[in-house]
């Protein structure tokens, strides 16, 4: 039996605010009032199903789940979007937005408007969504209900009596949050009758039943056992199974306009299925796709290689299950004469490559080494040439050179008025423009900077939170790519370049980055039985230099007494044989070492 849903009983939603403001909690509370989740299956954050979300308290993935709710004697389906907040994860948020109708806006009660919580705003409002303005955790002793609410009416230019004042920890104002997405979010739109267009908004690898794709049925309607192409590879399949996202997956024989579910038809190869795709039916087709989603753009690249360069293979895989599940994620095969075979991967920020580098090795069981991560430039040669460098390796001979452009972001922080002094510097110090400086309350400041994403790529967040006590928020939007001094830092071990630990920096920072690195890997790397020189070059200009000293061996130490001559002669001995050792001697360099580069000002 067929059983069509009624479109106008559906509501699509999602949930958007800055990272810490209580969305997953919120999303706990709506699918116990509504009782999608019992008492047994019922824990914080619930659908924050990776170890790695439950570690951290943040969410990683955006994560689907449908409820009922009855209102006025009627019965209706929600389909709820978790979304992440951190800057790093925008692209999922972006996702789901386009399977949306309308948004909850979470609002922090204590600390009100936050970077992110605009820029998730615009994302909303792009799409045409109805934001319904929420404020959470009024019930923490800091809360200033008050002014956080003036807040969002300057922002959302909305009345006060919008606004719905709640608490995701005691479940204050949940049933009134339901009521008014059903009162205010519009049921979906789109023609029953027309050609099959449901757009896939993410995806999934399962290992026993190969790709679960998520989607969005925007015309027409899907069954069971029908036959669907998937219009951009234009490759053909049986829908074996589909069905709506629930707690569990919950199978369905038929799915209509405007519902969310899930498919399952064999696929095994991860590169047959593209997020932002359109599934249509191959007895009527769909004569145009539906405008997906924008290409992702990458910020910071990183070369990850398998610490056994026989893994190579098995880390493709990995990562091709992987981009399934994380569509930000880009990247292509790269080789590099210390670590052998790896790619070069693309990722949104550090965060994301954090993650990313964490669910290689826990989801699976791949050991690798990350190289220092560092953004594209656009280099100019004298031949009128235009080259894309994502690799310093990659960085033209400085003769050939005529110009070097790096991309360049507008910074938007929002932080105390107290912390406006450190901020500033802060910016500066990582040659920031200030361009503009608005005061939202007495005490809360919003600065707008303009400055390059190379500055921004490693520890510049972590500074940011620490020198404003955690209060600063911050986003970052590219801009253009701008002419720039830059030079190439080459590290040398004993004379010879390591690839891998080459970057790409402003003249000016040069000098202290090429000392810094070298004394950090003074620390790192253990002692041999030879000396290890350290270098930091730019071109054939030596910058610094460190001495691991050798290690000596007690040569000595079965002679106990006896004369000095037979000491003397074991010493010599030994000089010989460790000038042999200088010159063959290799250097084991540990991933630490790899890594220390990000953490030079500890």
């Amino acid at each position: 039996m067929y059983f069509r849903s009624n479109m106008k009983q559906i509501r699509n939603f999602c949930i958007i605010a800055h990272i810490d403001h209580g969305k997953s909690t919120l999303a706990d509370r709506l699918l116990e009032f509504t009782g999608a989740v019992n008492e047994r299956d019922a824990q914080d954050q619930v659908l924050d199903d990776m170890d790695l979300e439950k570690e951290r308290g943040i969410t990683i993935k955006s994560h689907a789940i449908q409820m009922e709710h009855e209102y006025k004697g009627s019965k209706y389906t929600l389909n709820l979007i978790d979304t992440p907040g951190h800057v790093d994860f925008s692209y999922e948020v972006s996702r789901s937005i386009a399977a949306c109708e309308g948004a909850l806006l979470i609002v922090d009660a204590a600390q009100g408007i936050q970077a992110q919580t605009i820029s998730n705003l615009y994302l909303a409002l792009d799409h045409d969504l109805e934001i319904i303005p929420v404020m959470n955790k009024i019930d923490l002793p800091s809360a200033e209900p008050e002014v956080v609410a003036d807040q969002i009416v300057d922002l959302l230019c909305c009345e006060k009596e919008d606004i719905i004042a709640a608490s995701a920890k005691t479940g204050e104002g949940i049933e009134n949050i339901l009521n008014c997405i059903i009162e205010k979010i519009p049921s979906p739109k789109g023609d029953v009758n027309a050609p099959l267009q449901a757009m896939i908004f993410d995806s999934v690898y399962n290992t026993f039943r190969g790709i679960e794709a998520y989607f969005k049925v925007v015309n027409g309607e899907v069954r069971k056992g029908q036959k669907v192409k998937f219009m951009a590879t234009n490759m053909e399949y049986y829908a074996d199974e589909i069905g709506v996202l629930k707690l569990k997956q919950s199978p369905k024989n038929l799915l209509s306009t405007g519902e969310v579910g899930y498919i399952i038809s064999g696929i095994k190869d991860a590169r047959e299925v593209k997020v932002g795709d359109t599934i249509t039916t191959t007895e009527m087709p769909a004569k145009e796709a539906i405008k997906g989603f924008e290409d992702v753009k990458s910020m910071v690249f990183a070369g990850i290689y398998p610490v056994d360069t026989e893994d190579f293979e098995e880390l493709r895989n990995s990562m091709e299950k992987l981009q399934l599940n994380d569509a930000s994620l880009t990247y292509e095969p790269e080789s590099s004469a210390a670590l052998g075979f790896g790619f070069r991967c693309g990722f949104l920020g550090m965060l994301h490559m954090e993650i990313i580098q964490e669910r290689l090795e826990r989801e699976f069981n791949m050991s690798v080494i990350t190289t220092v991560p560092n953004v594209s430039y656009y280099a100019h040669t004298k031949s009128g040439e235009k080259l894309t460098i994502h690799n310093p390796s990659d960085y033209p001979d400085p003769g050939h050179l005529e110009s070097v452009e790096e991309p360049y972001i507008r910074a938007q922080i929002i932080t105390k008025s107290d912390f406006i002094g450190a901020v500033m510097n802060l910016c500066i110090a990582k040659r920031g423009e200030l361009c503009n400086q608005v005061y939202l309350t007495t005490d809360r400041v919003e600065l707008t900077f303009e400055m390059p994403l190379g500055e921004i790529v490693f520890d510049f967040y972590d500074k940011l939170k620490s020198i404003s006590k955690g209060y600063a928020s911050f986003d970052y939007t590219p801009i253009e790519y701008r002419t720039s001094l830059l030079a190439k830092l080459d590290i040398l071990l004993n004379g010879e370049p390591v690839d891998a630990l080459s970057a790409l920096v402003h003249k000016t920072n040069s000098y202290t980055l090429g000392k810094k690195l070298c004394s950090k890997l003074k620390e790192l790397i253990p002692r041999q039985q030879f000396d290890i020189a350290i270098q930091s070059a730019i071109g054939s200009k030596i910058v610094s230099r460190e001495t691991v000293k050798a290690l000596r061996k007690d040569v000595t130490a079965k002679c106990y007494g006896g004369d000095i001559t037979r000491k003397r002669k074991l010493l010599e001995k030994q000089k010989k044989g460790k000038k042999r050792m200088r010159q063959v001697g290799s250097v084991e360099i540990p991933q630490e070492a790899f890594l220390s580069v990000l953490k030079l000002d500890e």
